[in-house]
């Protein structure tokens, strides 16, 4: 363990627990050892540079990528094999890297999709809800998803996560390839989802947007977690405002 890196503290009530999680693509072993933990409510920011891992933790949280090693605990129930479908039935939900959003669909049927394994009766007023969230949704909600700019994707791509009705929500990049008035437009929307009760997970290569409203974060470098501590804390850090902040 670096002399700079907090020893993680234990979370007795943790939503999820990721024990010496590893994951190889082929020969080259992509995660090695990462122990993280998110509390219920809590907003947790993993930043990092380019190659650090960080999408193939969410990848690997969410049951695209395998496991090969170590655990993922959700709400006490060991899910390292799970299938993707089964963890979205739990109450995983990620918004994946560049969006991935149904092009020739209609707006509204992107976020219908989101509620594809949904069968209360509540789906309705969640729409509306998403839709209070980002009006401009509602104004576009005929319009096919593909004519959309970027930040409109990005809020459309948030949005169907959110028609799962997540408990855990996993965010991949969310500012990615944004201007910045919209970067910090969409980082509201998320400050605003946990103040809302919603549980997050933010991976991001902003680390000063990310930290500044994360209750707690993780640094990842080269597949390891080698700081963690609150989110205000890491922002003071010598180490990381030299290696992230570019100050």
């Amino acid at each position: 363990m670096p002399d700079d890196m907090l020893p993680d503290a234990v979370l007795p009530d943790a939503m999820l627990k990721v024990e010496g999680l590893t994951s190889h693509y082929g020969r080259i072993q992509a995660l090695k050892g990462v122990d993280i933990q998110v509390a219920p409510g809590e907003l947790v920011a993993l930043v990092g540079g380019n190659g650090a891992g960080k999408t193939t933790l969410l990848r690997t949280l969410s049951g695209v990528q395998p496991a090969s090693g170590g655990r993922v605990i959700f709400e006490g129930q060991d899910i390292t094999q799970a299938k993707p479908h089964a963890r979205v039935k739990r109450g995983i939900a990620q918004v994946p890297e560049g969006r991935q959003v149904w092009g020739p669909l209609s707006v509204e049927d992107n976020l219908r999709l989101g509620a594809v394994l949904r069968r209360d009766r509540e789906i309705a007023q969640d729409l509306e809800r998403v839709y209070a969230m980002f009006p401009i949704l509602k104004e576009r909600r005929r319009q096919a998803a593909g004519t959309l700019s970027g930040g409109q994707q990005q809020m459309l791509a948030m949005g169907r996560a959110l028609l799962t009705k997540p408990r855990l929500l996993l965010l991949d990049e969310p500012s990615m390839g944004l201007a910045p008035i919209l970067v910090e437009q969409i980082l509201t929307s998320v400050a605003d989802l946990k103040r809302q009760g919603v549980t997050i997970f933010l991976v991001e290569q902003n680390a000063f947007a990310a930290l500044k409203i994360a209750d707690r974060g993780y640094v990842l470098e080269t597949g390891k977690v080698v700081l963690s501590d609150s989110g205000a804390a890491l922002l003071a850090n010598e180490r990381v405002k030299e290696a992230y902040l570019g100050v």
